[in-house]
C-alpha cells in the first residue's frame, strides 16, 4: 500500500463496556470509527511517537459506523483494500501493518479495556484528565478533543502531544483551524466532524495533521446495503487525496 498503509480506521464502541474475552468485531454494534508522557519509559514514548508519525504521514483517519459486525467487517475490508489501513482487532494478522484506534473514550476504565484489546491510540470528544493520568505507562497515544484556544493549551500542558479539534465544521471549519495554528503551530491537530473528501486537501494544507472522515467514506446507505464497491471507490479517492495533500504540505515546509 506504500505511503498510504499508515492510514487508520478508528473504532468507536457503544457504551457497553469492552471486554477481552471475545474478538473486537463482535462488539461492533452501531459504530466503528486510528500517548504517553512517561519520560522514564523510552519504548512507550517511541511507540507513541511512531503512532503520531503514522497519523501525520497519512493525513487520514477513517471512522466507520455499521448496524452489524458483519457489515462493519465487510466495509472495513473494502476500505483496507482500497488504501485505508483498518484497525479491526481480528484483522491484525490479515493486515499486520494497521494502527488500531478506539474512539469516543469517555472513561479511564474504558481506555484500559481498549488497550487490552489492542488499541494503539484513543480518541475522545473532550479531554479526560483521568485518561491522561492513567494510561501513561501504556504504549498508547491519547488524542483528546478540544474546541477553544484555552482547551488546546490546557490539553497540551497536561501532556497531550496531539489534539482533536471537534466539532470542527460547527466551529468554522478550515478557517478556524488555520487561525488556531498561528499561535499553536507546535501542537499537532486532527480535524474532526463534517469533513468531505473534497475538503481534505485544504484542511491538511491549512494546518491539520490529519482529518477524520466518516460518512464521506462509509456512506450510511452503502454500509447498510453492503455496497462495498461504493465504499472502495470513496476510500480509494480519500486515500489518494490525503496522500497528495500530505506531500504538498511537506514540499511547502521543505521537508
Amino acid at each position: 500500500m506504500g505511503s498510504m498503509s499508515k492510514i487508520g480506521l478508528c473504532y468507536c464502541p457503544t457504551p457497553t463496556k469492552l471486554t477481552t474475552s471475545t474478538p473486537l468485531s463482535s462488539k461492533l454494534k452501531p459504530s466503528l470509527c486510528n500517548y504517553n508522557n512517561n519520560t522514564n519509559n523510552t519504548n512507550n514514548n517511541n511507540n507513541n511517537n511512531n503512532t503520531l508519525s503514522h497519523i501525520q504521514t497519512s493525513g487520514l483517519i477513517a471512522c466507520l459506523r455499521a448496524p452489524s459486525a458483519e457489515l462493519a467487517i465487510g466495509a472495513a475490508r473494502a476500505a483496507l483494500n482500497s488504501g485505508i489501513q483498518v484497525v479491526l482487532h481480528q484483522l491484525l494478522k490479515e493486515y499486520p501493518t494497521i494502527t488500531l484506534g478506539v474512539g469516543t473514550i469517555l472513561k479511564a476504565e474504558d481506555a484500559k479495556e481498549a488497550i487490552k484489546v489492542g488499541a494503539k491510540f484513543l480518541m475522545s470528544p473532550v479531554m479526560i484528565q483521568d485518561i491522561l493520568l492513567n494510561i501513561k505507562d501504556d504504549e498508547v497515544l491519547y488524542i483528546p478533543g478540544v474546541m477553544t484556544p484555552t482547551e488546546i493549551l490546557t490539553a497540551y500542558n497536561a501532556g497531550a502531544i496531539i489534539v482533536k479539534l471537534y466539532p470542527v465544521s460547527a466551529l468554522g471549519g478550515v478557517e478556524y483551524i488555520a487561525a488556531l495554528k498561528k499561535p499553536f503551530g507546535h501542537i499537532p491537530m486532527v480535524a474532526s466532524q463534517g469533513i468531505s473528501i473534497g475538503q481534505i486537501r485544504e484542511y491538511i494544507i491549512r494546518g491539520a495533521s490529519a482529518v477524520v472522515l466518516s460518512d464521506a467514506i462509509f456512506e450510511e446507505e452503502s454500509v447498510k446495503q453492503g455496497n462495498f464497491d461504493c465504499i472502495s471507490q470513496r476510500a480509494r479517492l480519500a486515500a489518494s487525496v490525503a496522500n497528495e495533500a500530505v506531500k504538498h504540505r511537506r514540499m511547502v515546509q521543505g521537508l
